[in-house]
Order: C-alpha cells, then structure tokens, then sequence
C-alpha cells in the first residue's frame, strides 16, 4: 500500500510550530520539532511492506502546488495528518482537497485534538479514520492491514462506513510493544531538517524513549490526551539507539523528547550505561526532566553521563497555580533543583506561562523576578515563556469552561494559538500578557547575563551556538511584540 505521512502546508501568522510540539504556536523565526512518532510510524509501515513518503511541507518550505504535484505524482491510498487545535479546521478543508486530487484515497488525522474530540473531526469533515490513541505507528499499520487484507482494526479508531456514517473500535488499549519497533529511519524521515537554534552540535538528532510522560497529570498538558499511560523502553534499549545514532548518523548531539525522562533506578541504570558505553565522550544529551526527580547523586551522576540541558516546566512562581495545574513542585524545590544541577554543571532550560485567569499583574511579576534570580545568578541557562492556553480536551480547558474563564467561544479553535490570552484576566490586558512573555526572552538581553555567557566561551563551537541563540531570542521577542490577527 501507498502510504503518506505528510504536514501540508498551512495559512496563518508566521511559521507553524505543529510537529512533536505540546503547545501549538505562530513563530517569525521558523523552528522544527521532529516528530517521533509519526516518524516511527512511516518506519514501521515501510518495514511492514508498504510504500511509504515523508512529506513535510512546513519543514522543507513546500507550498501548495508542490504539495499537489507530489499528491498526483505520488498517487497514495492513505494519507494521514498530524492537527492541533489552531489549525484543525484547515486539515478538514485539507482533506477534502486531497480527496479530489487523489480519488478514492484514504485520509486519517491523528493529534491531540482528534483523540480528545473524534466525534467532531468524524461530523465536520470527510475524513475516514481518526485516532484516538498516540501510538501512531501501530495504528496507521493496522489501518494498512485493515484496507489491504481486510484485518480488523485496532482499538481507538474512529472510522467511515460505506453509507457516510462512521463508527469505532472503542477506548485505545495500547496495543504492541515498544521495543519492538524498529529504529526510526531518519533517512526516510529527513531527521536532518529538525534541529533547534538551541542545539550546541551537528549533527543532531532526536529520540524518544517514553510515550509520554511518567507523571502526565498536569491539567494544562494536551498530550495528557493521546498518552493517558505512560510507557518507556529500557534504558539499554534506549541506550542502544543512540550508539546506532552515533555509528550510523555520526551523531553528536542527542535530545530524548520523552516528557519527562524518568527518574530512579531507570535514570541510574541509563547513566550508567552512557560511561560504560563511553557514549559520554561522543555525544552530549538533553532531554525534558523534573524538578522532583533530582537528588545530588544523580546530578553528579547524569554530568558524569554527558547530559548537558535539562528541559524543566516551572511555569509559574505562584503556590496557588501550580496546585491547580497539579504540578506537585513547590518554590523550594525549583531553588534547590536549580542549585543541585547548576553544582553539576548541568544547564536547566525553564518554560514559564504568563495568562491564567486567576493570577494578578504581581503573580505575573513574581514569576518573572524568580526567573530573573535564577537566569542571573547562574542557576538557569536558557528559559522559554508562553502564554497559557486551556487545550480543548484538557482539564484545564473543563475547569475554565466551567468558571467563565475563556475569552471566546469554546470552539474558536483558531484563537489558540498563543498571539492572545484565551483566558479572562484578573488585572491586566490581553496586549500587556502577550508582551509580558516577550520580557521573560529580554533577560537574554542584559548585561549580566551576557557577561556570564561571554565568560563561558571556550570555542568558535560555543560562538557559533551563541550567535543561533541570539537570533532565536530575537524571533521569540518578535512572536510576542503585541497580539496579532
């Protein structure tokens, strides 16, 4: 079977974040997340006999007439889509576009969206199949099976009868086993178009041990959605990826987009293994982490592994917010955290939120003077701000449903897409939320911080990721200049 997984091109204000990407947003200065799942799942369908083509329009800068063309020239019998709330609509018209391009073909849109409300993907739109579930790879292979040899589908499919109707194969029940897949082609999947400004070596390249994360009960998280249990490979399988990465791709830089990796005797054990292997001295490591998974031991022991950033959601200073996100972290532990891992020389990246309906002008403040302290001080790297957005599908989107909190109707899909606050606001305005997230990116800007970051250059490696900095931070100060329309 002819298979495509593709992102088409899309209409609006900037550069689409969309892909492997758990808040949907506009950008100036374009920034592509690779998508591992939906790369894994063009892997597996190639492995599993099937003609597969990877087409990503927003990443290779291809408009709509490329697009069609490659349809034409292509001919797939399946086509399936990633979609986010912002642009879902788009993806509905999408559809019906390539339907008349390819005639007969089957389309499926996969995403947090679309698990979180199939029924209205199913009713508004022609497309044939929806997932419910976030293992896109065992899915789009039994969709496969199921229009080529007639195999039952899976579970957590929403799918088109022969008279317009559509039905489903019930709640998702994770089905097949991780380790069992095989290594995602980055070949296939054009793994060198996906690198992010923050990237300190080249090449680099992405994994992701864990569907999605170990915690996963924080309210304002869409993927809570696709991936309501979490799943991890062992570290010696993960461990093992990335000595292919290093052997095959000469890889050098590797980031684990896991939502968190885990902590215990799994992070133990993959450290351990990184020295055994002596993948420390070869590549450097990133990945998404906690707060409350640290200890001096395993900051001493993930330096000594190679790790180098730690990806951390702070999102807000004020005690009262991060128990209504359930965030289990309080302001101590981001102190201490911070300090732990800065001792190790480990560099945390922060990610704040500014717009949610209950805090005042000074929580806002609050927020930003803590991350001033730990951006100053040395005890935070990097950071990324953004203004909240209550997913539909969530349980942040139910609980500002049921207050009155949202700013516009529920369904006005298209306004969440961070250019204004979706929630009503206590003391401030729509415009002074949206600049207050730049002003977290202009503490890039001061001198302390810049002294400290000229202090620790050692080589043109460090300049040159230096200069992708800055102009990432001047792209991130533009996103949030003002609302747009």
């Amino acid at each position: 079977m002819r298979v495509m997984i593709t992102y088409p091109p899309l209409q609006g204000k900037g550069s689409p974040m969309l892909t492997q990407n758990r808040q949907f947003q506009w950008f100036h200065e374009p920034s592509y997340l690779y998508p591992c799942v939906p790369a894994s799942a063009a892997t597996y369908l190639r492995h599993l006999g099937n003609e597969v083509l990877w087409n990503d329009c927003i990443a290779e800068h291809k408009n709509w007439n490329q697009f069609s063309r490659l349809l034409s020239d292509f001919a797939p019998q399946l086509v399936a889509m990633e979609t986010k709330s912002p642009v879902v609509r788009q993806h509905w018209a999408i559809t019906d576009r390539i339907k008349q391009i390819v005639p007969g073909v089957k389309v499926v849109l996969f995403g947090d969206h679309a698990a979180a409300m199939p029924d209205e993907t199913m009713q508004n739109s022609s497309v044939d199949f929806c997932l419910t579930g976030g293992d896109y790879d065992f899915s789009l292979a039994s969709i496969a099976a199921h229009l080529e040899k007639g195999q039952a589908l899976g579970s957590g499919i929403f799918h088109r009868k022969r008279d317009g109707s559509y039905s489903n194969t019930g709640p998702y029940r994770h089905e097949g086993k991780l380790e069992e897949l095989p290594w995602i082609d980055r070949h296939l999947t054009n793994a060198h178009l996906y690198f992010e400004k923050w990237k300190k070596r080249l090449p680099f390249m992405w994994t992701m041990a864990g569907r999605d994360c170990p915690y996963g009960r924080c309210t304002f998280c869409a993927w809570t959605i696709t991936y309501p249990r979490f799943r991890t490979v062992s570290p010696e399988h993960l461990l093992d990826e990335m000595q292919m990465l290093v052997d095959v791709y000469g890889a050098r830089e590797i980031f684990d987009d896991t939502g968190s990796l885990p902590g215990g005797n799994w992070l133990i054990r993959f450290c351990e293994g990184m020295i055994q292997r002596k993948l420390n001295e070869k590549v450097i490591f990133d990945c998404n982490f906690r707060y409350d998974y640290f200890t001096p031991r395993n900051c001493e022991l993930m330096a000594r592994a190679g790790f180098r950033k730690l990806i951390i959601g702070l999102e807000s200073a004020n005690e009262r917010t991060l128990d209504i996100l359930n965030k289990k972290l309080s302001r101590k532990q981001v102190i201490e955290g911070s300090k732990m891992a800065a001792s190790a020389g480990l560099q945390v990246q922060l990610t704040l939120m500014v717009g949610f309906p209950w805090e005042t002008r000074e929580d806002a403040m609050e927020t930003l003077r803590l991350a001033r302290y730990l951006m100053y001080e040395g005890l935070a790297h990097h950071l990324q701000a953004t203004v909240i957005m209550p997913y539909p599908g969530t349980p942040l989107f139910r609980l500002c449903k049921r207050h009155g909190w949202l700013r516009f109707a529920p369904d006005a899909y298209e306004r969440y897409d961070m250019t204004e606050p979706a929630c009503a606001l206590t003391d401030m305005t729509e415009e002074e939320v949206v600049r207050m997230a730049g002003q977290f990116y202009k503490m890039y800007l001061h001198p302390r911080f810049v002294a400290r970051q000229l202090k620790d250059l050692r080589s043109l490696e460090d300049l040159d990721y230096l200069a992708r900095g800055v102009k990432a931070i001047w792209g991130h100060i533009k996103d949030f200049a003002g609302i747009r329309t």
